[in-house]
């Protein structure tokens, strides 16, 4: 097994990559009925349910030290062998993991395997497109990385069968530093240790994405942020192309 790219980039990564509760809420309303659940690629445990009896497999030593003491209980495993037998559980969840998967439909077929119910995915929707101003003017190269291994809901029914794919707003103060939490505040790119909790960066060009933030800065200080994109500071939520994907089984 290759080492995971949390082994490498993930020190420090419960810092900055706390759950938000909005997100969280939704998650729980998909999840439905589900009282068992697997979360897959579960890191640091940010969005499990306390109200549900939940398994985390998680592949990299350094996030499962990250994990709470009082978190679920956590196999080291990945997606694409899953050690449960079929429907053990009645949900799977699988938060912002599968662009990380070496095999994308393996692990969507495990994780329906062991479900009864329903199999949860919260994702990012590649045909949503790079209108995101941060990848549009100042990372470009995080979209030529991002299109090709965030699976399309078109091959993520391929696995499942027939989904619903649920918009999930980005709100302007969210707790959660992935890619497009700082949508309204883009000082927070300017920080290492933001970026550095965030997988996109860590796999680009250093060179990149030093001229990215020198970039970012720059229009900053200018004033050509605010003049392009100072709108945004009165929007409460961003649609970004983030997506909960619901499948049901049984």
């Amino acid at each position: 097994m290759t080492q995971p790219v949390y082994d490498r980039i993930g020190l420090g990564y419960s810092t900055t990559r706390r759950p938000d509760p909005r997100i969280a809420a939704q998650i729980s309303r998909v999840l439905g009925d589900a009282r068992t659940l697997v979360n897959v690629g579960a890191g640091a445990g940010a969005y499990e349910p306390p109200d549900r009896r939940v398994v985390a497999v998680e592949p990299s030593t350094a996030m499962i030290t990250q994990r709470p003491a009082a978190a679920a209980s956590c196999i080291q495993a990945i997606a694409e062998h899953l050690p449960f037998r079929d429907g053990t559980f009645d949900a799977s969840l699988a938060v912002l993991t599968l662009h990380h998967w070496a095999d994308r439909a393996a692990g969507l077929a495990e994780l329906r395997r062991v479900v009864r119910r329903r199999v949860v995915l919260l994702t990012w929707d590649p045909a949503h497109g790079g209108e995101f101003w941060l990848i549009a003017e100042y990372f470009p190269d995080i979209l030529a990385l991002d299109r090709p291994r965030f699976p399309s809901v078109g091959s993520i029914e391929r696995s499942l069968g027939r989904v619903r794919a649920i918009p999930v707003l980005v709100p302007h103060d969210c707790r959660d530093g992935f890619l497009g939490a700082f949508w309204r505040r883009p000082e927070a790119y300017l920080d290492p240790d933001v970026r550095g909790a965030i997988s996109a960066f860590a796999q680009l060009d250093p060179e990149h994405v030093r001229r990215g933030a020198e970039r970012l800065a720059g229009d900053l200080r200018s004033g050509r942020w605010e003049a392009q994109h100072g709108a945004l500071r009165q929007q409460e939520s961003l649609d970004l192309g983030y997506r909960l994907i619901v499948a049901e089984h049984g």
